[in-house]
């Protein structure tokens, strides 16, 4: 049975997405705007000081519109290698019903990022989770999903035993309060802008507007994103 949490927030996409003309099949060639594609956060963040732009993606393995962005959100990536940060935050919205298993998906997720498996298995993860709905939330469930995986016993547990792991499940529950994230997926760029299925329009629609953001940011501080 799919929880209040998810449906809430899936029920609002699809709100967004049904009023959106771009769904709705209108032409517009109106570049994304500030309010409507794309809002300011209430608190921006700082960011660390680099050359490239940071964005980062919240997301959960149990939700649809999170897997959804995820093979568009690579190929963004890709695209933007040179002059872009991109980091991931898995959900943990505190308090919730949903906090023990996102908590669980997040030790999984930092997991294969201190391996260096994000890109060859967050499909994967997503698959396992959201369309075949396997119970990845303990050191036990997940090591066997891993071992599937081809990913070695001793260095999955070793990695999912960490402090610094721990210590990452910890920080993503506190960034998505200081965030203020309502929705996934939602991306952030440079501390400062948010876009989410909603504001955008869609999933699909996401890239688009993150493009915009990010051209936006380097043309605001040329020199602070100069490539050397």
């Amino acid at each position: 049975m799919k929880s209040i949490l998810r449906t809430t927030l899936l029920l609002a996409v699809a709100a967004g997405i049904a009023a959106s003309p771009v769904q709705a099949g209108a032409v517009t060639h109106q570049p994304p705007r500030e309010g409507a594609q794309y809002v300011r956060l209430d608190h921006p963040q700082p960011v660390r000081e680099s050359a490239r732009t940071e964005a980062i993606e919240f997301f959960w393995y149990d939700c649809g519109h999170s897997q959804q962005l995820e093979q568009p959100l690579q190929a963004w990536a890709e695209r933007h290698r040179a002059d872009v940060d991109l980091r991931r935050v898995p959900a943990i919205w505190q308090g919730s019903r949903e906090e023990t298993a996102q908590r669980g998906h997040a030790r999984l997720y930092y997991t294969l990022e201190r391996l260096g498996l994000v890109e060859r298995l967050q499909a994967a993860a997503f698959r396992a989770v959201h369309s075949n709905e396997q119970d990845v939330t303990t050191e036990d469930t997940a090591t066997d999903w891993a071992l599937r995986q081809g990913v070695d016993e001793q260095s999955f547990r070793e990695a999912y035993r960490s402090e610094d792991t721990l210590r990452a499940v910890d920080e993503a529950a506190a960034l998505f309060v200081r965030y203020g994230i309502n929705e996934l997926p939602t991306v952030v760029v440079q501390g400062e802008y948010r876009t989410s299925p909603t504001n955008a329009g869609g999933v699909e629609a996401m890239p688009e507007v993150m493009d915009h953001l990010v051209t936006q940011e380097q043309q605001r501080h040329p020199r602070a994103h100069k490539l050397y």
